[in-house]
């Protein structure tokens, strides 16, 4: 039962920090680099994007990540150690905060960017683009840093677990 334990903690963490690293790039990289680019490119590019990251390799990270915190909280809770529990029943509120984040708030902006059509046959990309870049801008960032403190307390329970194994 403490290998089960270990394993489905380390498939946690390892999921959860992959989810975290995607929205820290987000926040560093991809949407300042889109920041410099004309608001019709903008709006086709995040189109691409939002299209393309719905996809089976993102979700079993991004979905997989919270059956296996809750996993590991459940196993934690059958015999293992409760500091260790402690920390991944944290991550485990964290990471649910950021997937509900996702669901009330990027996604429904994703569906709007989605809606407003053809990049090409907007009359005015320039009003698409304000009615999204910045609330999902500002709310990535809020993703980002729920995520990267769910993987943080997910690494200490790692490390606590090894400690008491």
């Amino acid at each position: 039962m403490a290998v089960l334990r270990t394993v489905t903690l380390i498939g946690a963490t390892l999921t959860a920090g992959l989810s975290a690293g995607l929205f820290y790039s987000y926040a560093c990289s991809v949407m300042p680099g889109l920041a410099k680019v004309e608001d019709r490119a903008f709006v086709d590019t995040m189109q691409r994007i939002n299209a393309a990251i719905v996809n089976g390799w993102f979700m079993l990270g991004f979905v997989g990540a919270l059956v296996l915190i809750v996993a590991a909280g459940v196993l934690q809770w059958r015999g293992g150690n409760r500091t260790v529990l402690l920390w991944i029943g944290a991550a485990a509120l964290l990471y649910l905060a950021m997937f509900v984040i996702t669901g009330a708030v990027n996604v429904p902006l994703n569906d709007r960017l989605a809606a407003a059509g053809a990049p090409d046959r907007l009359t005015d990309p320039a009003a698409v683009r304000a009615a999204f870049e910045d609330v999902w801008v500002r709310w990535n960032v809020v993703r980002a840093l729920t995520a990267t403190a769910a993987f943080a307390c997910l690494t200490w329970a790692l490390a606590l677990s090894g400690r008491n194994s």
